[in-house]
């Protein structure tokens, strides 16, 4: 078996480490006698599947006990209506900082249950920098500010945290969580789609402060409901059960790495090698502004983009696959989320170079 270099967005590469025990334990986990898709989410074997995954994520990410972990479904597009029914208060008003097409998307979705005063970035689809928090006009009667840490599809991405005082800050960071540390005590609300850090696609991340829990009007679809998920410990349905084992897996493989401050160390190492050796070229260009660059999501153009489809047919024949960019922003991108392995950066840049001396 020959496994390829995967550059994948999302659903993103796994560590293999992890898929070799999920396959040893395919049949059977550990002595259950069955697999663990085929148990009941209310059986004592997953009860502690379930409850181990959320002690190593509390662990990791250091999460104050005045927070919940919730393991839910529906995406983190699920959460951009989740959030303004959480989280209004009585209130119509919120804020949005849009720094690409995921933050666009929150701000569409929560303008249906409030007024949304885009705080920075109005008139921009996808800006390739982020304007200082000085820059931003916050509406003092919001509920909330939202904002997206890292964009995947343009590769910006806040190497700081904005300052709001009082008023809850909510981070879509499905494209960040697990990549570094991040001071959890800072937000009212976090949540992130599993497929790029966590695990397989299925699976959303919530950490949401307790205060916040039960401010949603009774209307509130139960499934989007923090408090109901809060109260029934993520199970009010029958949760995505395989998915949680495999992100359970892949929390105590970032532990054996060093936790996030190891990881931090190697995905910070990653990307200085490939945005050192785009800057160094003529033949390629990456869009971003340098202080506001993404770890996990790099974008690049060539210089002569009608040599684009070779670019991508060439990388794909190398082992190098889902290097396309997105198709709103056109060009390359390699997401080099945590379980890509350095190698795969050292067999990217020796194409690139490579097709650089062909092409050039």
């Amino acid at each position: 078996m020959s496994r390829v270099y995967n550059f994948s967005a999302g659903p993103a590469v796994l560590p293999e480490p992890v898929l070799q025990q999920a396959a040893s334990e395919m049949l059977e986990w550990q002595d259950a006698g069955m697999s663990v898709m085929e148990m009941s989410h209310r059986g004592k074997s997953f009860v502690s599947i379930a409850a181990e995954a959320e002690q190593d994520l509390r662990d990791l990410l250091k999460v104050p006990d005045n927070y919940k972990v919730l393991f839910l479904q529906g995406g983190a597009t699920g959460q951009f209506a989740a959030a303004p029914m959480n989280l209004l208060r009585g209130g119509d008003r919120v804020d949005y900082i849009n720094t690409g097409s995921w933050s666009v998307k929150a701000i569409k979705e929560a303008r249906k249950y409030a007024h949304v005063n885009v705080a920075w970035g109005a008139d921009q689809d996808t800006p390739m920098h982020i304007g200082p928090q000085s820059e931003w006009q916050l509406d003092p009667a919001a509920s909330y500010l939202h904002y997206c840490p890292n964009e995947t599809i343009s590769g910006v991405e806040f190497h700081w945290v904005p300052e709001v005082g009082d008023v809850p800050l909510v981070a879509d960071m499905s494209s960040t969580l697990l990549s570094r540390p991040i001071d959890v005590s800072k937000f009212g609300v976090i949540y992130a789609g599993a497929q790029k850090n966590i695990g397989p696609a299925g699976v959303t991340v919530v950490i949401v402060r307790k205060d916040l829990l039960d401010r949603a009007p009774s209307n509130t679809p139960s499934m989007l409901h923090y408090k109901t998920q809060a109260d029934a410990a993520s199970m009010y349905n029958t949760p995505p059960t395989f998915a949680l084992y495999l992100a359970g897996l892949v929390f105590q493989w970032l532990k054996e790495q060093g936790g996030l401050e190891g990881m931090q160390k190697i995905n910070e190492r990653k990307a200085k090698k490939l945005y050192d050796y785009i800057d160094a070229s003529d033949f390629y260009r990456n869009p971003v502004r340098e202080k506001d660059r993404s770890l996990m999501n790099v974008p690049f153009v060539l210089a002569d983009d009608s040599l684009d489809k070779q670019f991508l047919e060439e990388s794909e024949q190398a082992g190098l696959l889902n290097l396309k960019g997105h198709r709103s922003v056109g060009g390359m991108r390699a997401s080099i989320y945590n379980a890509v392995p350095e190698a795969a950066i050292d067999a990217l840049i020796e194409f690139m170079d490579d097709f650089a001396r062909k092409n050039g």
